[in-house]
């Protein structure tokens, strides 16, 4: 299998297996909602309700993960395939032993944080079920992430992007089997989708370990995962615990913002659900390149290429701006019957239209930030962000739409407003944050400390 090197890195052929692969992962969402549905409405949202804590434990699974990405790719760029090994075996390694403890908590306390959010009657017994069995199972999500990033960072995104579709079909067969109960086996219901999502992934991580020693140009060997690096440990969570805290913000302002909302009426909150829905479809894309992007930011910083880690990235948001923008006046042009594909009430596809109509100031300035903030992030300049994101999410963006929703009364409309205003004003900051090159300083790397590679330490990968 050939290696590619930053060089030979083209941002196309990174980009377009990564879209794909999230394409897929959305679309598995929307079909697996489709087929338990069958089961009831009641199951659809205990599922739902299961899934939002399971998310929250797989945001704290991505700390590992994408440390180890960003770390990897710059020991990669600055020729130290080596030590990119050693990252690699510390970071299955840390990530193991997080997802176990993770999966220990859903099996003990899932069913009280459900309670604990207000889920009661047959969306409890569906929902306790499914994080029983799904959270239980957490800790090979766990290793799927740390293999994933570090296969993608070689640049074999292609691979990746397979491995994700025939998980995805092994889960929809899974789930005709053991939902429905064909081929003489148990109608399970809900509990067949939860069996199908882990033995898909079971069956995923073994194929992601088998790619893992194709493509890396030192074996990581056992001592690797054993032998836990104080420095490579640090240099994983000085950039995953920014990152992962970001994250972390952004989605509990949501959760404030749904709030907010719940205050609006149950037509409201079925808005903001499909319009989430149509939303996601819209970013995709902006997601796909700036990830493409931060695998080549981080070879290019690793190889002390600063000029070109640069301009690359401005490149990449006009790109990303461009496709985005023509994306979103598609949506814009077919939002009535785009919402009607969700529903046929009169009211939510008046309302999901206009909000959609503002989705064109929300989604350039969030496109613009994901490109940005994922490039200082693979530069080293983790905690920047962070504070940005403190400042505008939550002194700005949850008042403005505090005021806009129930002072003005724009309703929905409101928090779409707020949190335009919120990407555009970090946009703007990250903008000038990258142009300021102050993200220069914060590579990862010594160039003085090397740990050199002898021939005898880096066999050929085998074909």
């Amino acid at each position: 299998m050939k290696h590619n090197n930053h060089q030979e890195f083209n941002l196309v052929k990174l980009t377009w297996p990564i879209f794909l692969e999230l394409f897929l992962f959305m679309l598995m969402g929307s079909v697996d909602t489709f087929m338990i549905s069958s089961v009831s409405d009641d199951a659809v949202s205990g599922v739902g309700a299961a899934n939002q804590i399971i998310a929250m434990a797989i945001l704290v699974l991505s700390v590992i993960g994408n440390g180890a990405a960003i770390v990897v790719s710059q020991y990669l760029g600055s020729k130290k395939p080596l030590e990119a090994a050693k990252v690699t075996g510390n970071a299955i390694t840390l990530n193991l032993l997080v997802g176990i403890v993770l999966s220990t908590l859903l099996l003990i306390f899932g069913g009280t944080l459900l309670t604990a959010l207000n889920v009661k009657g047959d969306i409890l017994v569906y929902a306790k079920s499914y994080i029983h069995i799904v959270g239980g199972g957490i800790f090979l999500q766990a290793l799927i992430n740390a293999l994933a990033t570090t296969i993608r960072t070689h640049g074999f995104t292609k691979q990746t992007m397979v491995v994700s579709l025939l998980m995805n079909i092994i889960h929809v067969v899974g789930n005709y089997l053991l939902i429905y109960g064909h081929f003489r086996l148990p109608a399970l219901g809900v509990e067949g989708a939860a069996i199908s999502t882990v033995v898909s992934r079971f069956i995923c991580l073994i194929i992601f370990f088998l790619l893992l020693y194709r493509v890396m140009e030192v074996r990581v060997k056992l001592t690797y995962y054993i032998h836990l690096s104080k420095k490579y440990v640090q240099q994983i969570l000085k950039i995953g615990i920014p990152s992962a805290f970001e994250s972390i913000i952004y989605q509990s302002c949501q959760l404030v913002f749904t709030l907010y909302i719940t205050y609006l009426g149950a037509e409201a909150m079925a808005t903001r659900q499909y319009a989430l829905n149509i939303s996601n479809y819209i970013y995709l894309f902006s997601v796909a390149v700036s990830m493409g992007t931060s695998i080549i930011v981080g070879h290019l910083v690793g190889a002390r290429r600063p000029k070109e880690a640069y301009k690359r990235v401005f490149t990449s948001v006009k790109w990303a701006l461009l496709v985005t923008v023509v994306i979103d006046a598609l949506v814009i042009v077919f939002r009535v019957p785009l919402f009607g594909l969700f529903t046929d009430n009169e009211n939510i596809i008046l309302i999901g239209a206009q909000v959609i109509l503002l989705s064109f100031f929300l989604e350039t300035g969030r496109t613009t930030n994901l490109v940005i903030i994922n490039s200082l992030r693979a530069s080293g300049d983790a905690k920047f962000p962070v504070y940005m994101g403190l400042i505008s999410m939550v002194c700005m963006s949850l008042p403005l739409g505090y005021f806009l929703v129930f002072q003005l009364n724009l309703g929905l409309a409101g928090v779409w407003i707020a949190t335009a205003a919120d990407e555009w004003t970090r946009a703007v900051i990250m903008y000038f944050r990258w142009k300021s090159r102050a993200w220069e300083k914060h590579g990862l790397i010594q160039h003085d400390d090397v740990e050199h590679v002898t021939p005898s330490t880096t066999p050929a990968a085998v074909n």
